[in-house]
């Protein structure tokens, strides 16, 4: 476990400081850089909730992208813990809803989440700082062999072992949950905001999730 936050770290930090120097060049107004420092952070919610080892592991021979509808399936109708936060995979029309954080650190999202023949399930919103909205989109790539799922953040995470056969209690799989672990933060973000509408900003730094096709 030292190991993962350890690593979770290093890469955070890693994408922070490519933030700092883009902000330092110019290319990000003095105001916005920490919108985008906060999202640095944000980007790896999602892989510090997971159970991912500390080495690349071999996928087994047989594996093959999970389908669409396997995907739907999946994550239909749930909720994401994160560590500090939750994300809400919705049925109807494929909404997405997030938050995280707490006070000034808080952040919250609005958008759609997506899936393909291809293994892969993205979540695209804005994400919504104390210093603008910002549009993201996280891609995820599963495999299958049998009835154990492996996963990987796009486009350079790590495989591991999303649900084994037999679900284990340190599955990332068991932070899919029926509950809305949403929807009551959200509402209270946004009233703090004063449900604001602010409109995205055009973000300049460099496209971290890249993803060909959509469902």
């Amino acid at each position: 476990m030292a190991t993962q936050i350890k690593e979770g770290a290093i890469r955070a930090q890693t994408t922070m400081n490519s933030v700092i120097r883009i902000a330092r060049r110019g290319f990000v107004p003095r105001l916005q850089w920490l919108g985008f420092a906060a999202l640095a952070g944000l980007m790896f919610i999602p892989a510090q909730s997971g159970a991912a080892p500390s080495s690349q592991i071999q996928l087994p021979n047989g594996a093959r992208a999970m389908s669409a509808m396997e995907l739907y399936a999946l994550y239909r109708g749930k909720s994401w813990k994160w560590n500090n936060g939750a994300g809400r995979l919705q049925d109807a029309n494929r909404d997405f809803a997030a938050w995280s954080g707490a006070g000034k650190d808080a952040v919250w999202a609005m958008g759609r989440w997506t899936v393909t023949d291809a293994g892969d399930m993205c979540l695209k919103a804005d994400w919504h700082t104390a210093t603008g909205v910002y549009p993201r989109k996280t891609c995820f790539l599963h495999k299958i062999v049998g009835e154990t799922i492996y996963q990987k953040r796009e486009p350079d995470g790590q495989w591991y072992v999303f649900k084994h056969a037999v679900p284990a209690d340190g599955d990332e799989f068991k932070k899919l949950v029926d509950a809305d672990l949403v929807s009551a933060n959200l509402s209270a973000l946004k009233g703090a905001a004063g449900q604001e509408q602010a409109v995205p900003h055009t973000d300049p730094a460099p496209q971290v999730h890249k993803i060909s096709t959509q469902q």
